[in-house]
């Protein structure tokens, strides 16, 4: 697959590779889209690299094919994938990328990194992301970048998906044991998972990866918005570990909490509208008073979409 002559436009790639999902977006070089597909999770894990570049591969060749460019090779492609912080896994998606030739230039870098790029371009901020995991990365006004969390599913990832999914399965062994009080969260939780009984469980817990756990995030947010004094306990400390990752970026970059600190938020958990974007944007009033939060929405792929016309030499 090359660019060739006959090519009528140069074209670059923007991925956001996450634990639940993919995303492809195909534009030109002026940035207008003109093509977006969806695909399976591409977050990196040891030894399972070669796999995400080609579950990436395949989404690219769609989004060519879909505007009818599919023997095309687009000039650039920046990958932002959960995981992509860590130098040898990024190394390792980077020359499977390169070496199946997917573009002319493939850049790897964090799924944080690019969601930055799309909330603050090149200014100051605090981007908070949670999804299946979570992470806050700032650009400080010297504009040092600065992370906090991302610590994976095993150290870290508080307030994330995961975690609340992972914590809920400990609310309801607690509550059937008597050790805590009764929760709806039982029921919705075996009416989800469509199983019989909590025994029934231990099978599935024991294989569940994080993205299966994150998958029981919306039933817990639903019965807490039914009044679940359980389920709306475990909302509150998903808020506050969270909120505790933008304070401590504002004190980091920008000298305190009260400083002016441009705030956005990304990912599955903290879309514009859902309960906990509201506690988060509520919760961070008194927690970082000097928050100013971007209402619109953050767009990782569009955010690496500009990296990648960066790397050809255009203003992103």
């Amino acid at each position: 697959m090359s660019a060739g002559p006959l090519d009528p436009m140069p074209l670059v790639v923007g991925v956001d590779g996450g634990g639940t999902k993919t995303r492809v977006l195909l534009a030109d070089l002026d940035g207008r889209t003109l093509a977006r597909v969806e695909g399976p999770a591409t977050a990196l894990r040891p030894g399972d690299e070669r796999a995400s570049a080609e579950i990436i591969g395949a989404l690219v060749h769609e989004a060519l094919a879909s505007i009818e460019r599919a023997e095309s090779r687009p000039s650039a492609c920046v990958v932002g994938v959960a995981g992509g912080g860590q130098e040898r896994a990024a190394q390792a998606l980077w020359h499977a990328l390169a070496s199946s030739r997917l573009a002319d230039d493939v850049n790897v870098v964090s799924d944080a990194e690019i969601a930055l790029d799309d909330a603050f371009g090149d200014a100051a901020g605090v981007l908070l992301v949670s999804g299946t995991g979570s992470v806050a990365f700032s650009r400080a006004p010297d504009g040092r970048l600065e992370r906090c969390g991302g610590w994976g599913p095993v150290m870290g990832d508080e307030g994330s998906g995961a975690w609340i999914g992972r914590r809920a399965m400990s609310v309801i062994t607690a509550a059937h044991d008597g050790r805590e009080p009764e929760t709806a969260l039982v029921g919705a939780i075996l009416t989800t998972l469509e199983a019989e009984s909590l025994e029934a469980l231990i099978p599935w817990a024991a294989d569940a990866t994080p993205a299966d756990f994150a998958a029981l995030a919306p039933t817990v947010l639903q019965v807490a918005s039914q009044g679940d004094l359980r389920a709306n306990a475990l909302v509150s400390l998903a808020v506050e570990e969270l909120v505790l990752h933008v304070r401590t970026l504002a004190r980091r970059c920008f000298t305190d909490e009260r400083a002016a600190v441009p705030v956005a938020c990304a990912g599955g958990m903290l879309s514009r509208g859902s309960l906990m974007r509201k506690r988060i944007e509520q919760r961070l009033k008194t927690a970082v008073p000097g928050a100013a939060m971007r209402t619109d929405d953050v767009d990782a792929a569009r955010g690496a979409v500009r990296r990648a016309r960066r790397l050809l030499g255009v203003d992103g």
